[in-house]
């Protein structure tokens, strides 16, 4: 099942998007600028393989809901993140509000 809902944070829009795997799910919110992401999410791969399209994003691991990603630290950033603010160990709320 994919679950996609619209997500306000000091009233700004924001798209959460669940999608149910065997054994997993994947969890993204995003904007226009960036997302943050479960642990699916391949951080290095962005940056070396992917580095000339400048993404902004975080992950954050043992996230099992919307809610614990929004109040999750990061545990890495991509460098266009870094570049908005956004550090590893930020909660995913924060990093969002830096992509505005």
């Amino acid at each position: 099942m994919v679950s996609i809902e619209p997500l306000f944070i000091e009233g700004k829009t924001f798209i959460a998007t669940s999608v149910l795997l065997p054994k997993t799910t994947l969890l993204t919110i995003s904007n226009d600028k960036g997302y943050i992401m479960c642990g699916a999410l391949d951080v290095a791969l962005l940056n070396n393989k992917l580095g000339d399209r400048k993404i902004i994003a975080g992950r954050a691991v043992g996230v099992k809901t919307i809610e614990q990603l929004l109040e999750a630290p990061l545990e890495s950033v991509t460098v266009e993140a870094e570049k908005k603010g956004i550090t590893a160990g930020m909660i995913g709320k924060d990093a969002l509000l830096k992509m505005i």
